[in-house]
């Protein structure tokens, strides 16, 4: 028989790549002197890293880095409504939330699944408040949000990165939106979680034992979003909520001195 040259000859049988990672100990979140196990008390979050104009072709850009954790944001627009069925005098949003192949341990697929639309719609929702929709009728505003590498808290880092991009790109808001998480177990409270102290729903179900996100304007005091998972009491939701609300408004003044950088050097730029 003729050999065909073009196609690459491989094994018969193949193995998994999973089946030669380690699997993941069982760590306990916090250790005797209630320390988690990067060396964290349980109300600090990881260093912040908040830069614009990252994306040459966009209106406006952002990029975050919370250790582990990158996320870059494009926003687009406004342009006008393709479709006319969805005209309308008030302007409209469009969130696109996107993992990369290789952001997460296990490869995720190119086309959105349906965690990454739900984290979609999540991102509108804490956005559309902020956004003086009236400003630009008969228009929409696209954003594209791409993690390129996830090591938890994505959707509130999402979140804060995506309202900077937003400012970045002229769009008027009543104010900036900051992201903020929280894992709860029993009567631990965890900011900013990283990817194995975030809660999953394979997990033994217990009473307290969740995870929660927090979208919150700080000028105004107004939270826009608050979600959350799992089965968690009145009372630690409302802690958790509290310690988050206290953290985005920590956050806030990183977003206003990124905003501040990128004025600063288009000024010089321009002159």
């Amino acid at each position: 028989m003729p050999v065909d040259t073009k196609r690459i000859t491989g094994p018969e049988t193949s193995v998994s790549p999973y089946s030669f990672c380690k699997p993941r100990s069982s760590k306990t979140l916090v250790n005797s002197q209630q320390e988690r196990h990067d060396g964290r008390s349980l109300d600090k979050i990881r260093p912040i890293f908040l830069k614009t104009g990252v994306v040459s072709q966009a209106q406006g850009s952002a990029y975050i880095e919370q250790d582990g954790t990158k996320v870059i944001c494009a926003v687009y627009g406004p342009r006008a409504v393709v479709r006319r069925e969805e005209f309308s005098m008030k302007g409209q949003l469009t969130c696109e939330f996107k993992f990369t192949t290789f952001s997460c341990e296990q490869r995720r697929q190119y086309q959105q699944d349906n965690e990454e639309k739900d984290y979609s719609v999540q991102l509108l929702e804490a956005l559309e408040p902020a956004v003086l929709l009236h400003k630009f009728p008969k228009a929409q505003v696209n954003i594209y949000i791409t993690v390129l590498q996830n090591d938890g808290s994505a959707l509130a880092a999402s979140v804060t990165c995506a309202s900077v991009a937003m400012a970045d790109a002229g769009v008027e808001m009543y104010d900036l939106v900051a992201g903020c998480s929280a894992r709860l177990a029993g009567e631990l409270i965890l900011l900013d979680p990283c990817t194995h102290e975030e809660y999953s729903s394979k997990e033994h179900s217990a009473v307290n034992n969740g995870s929660v996100t927090v979208g919150l304007m700080p000028s105004l005091n107004q939270i826009s979003a608050v979600t959350s998972k799992g089965e968690i009491q009145f009372e630690q939701m409302n802690k958790a909520i509290t310690k988050c609300v206290e953290m985005c408004v920590q956050l806030y003044p990183v977003c206003q001195q990124s905003l501040v950088k990128s004025v600063n050097t288009s000024i010089k730029e321009n002159t």
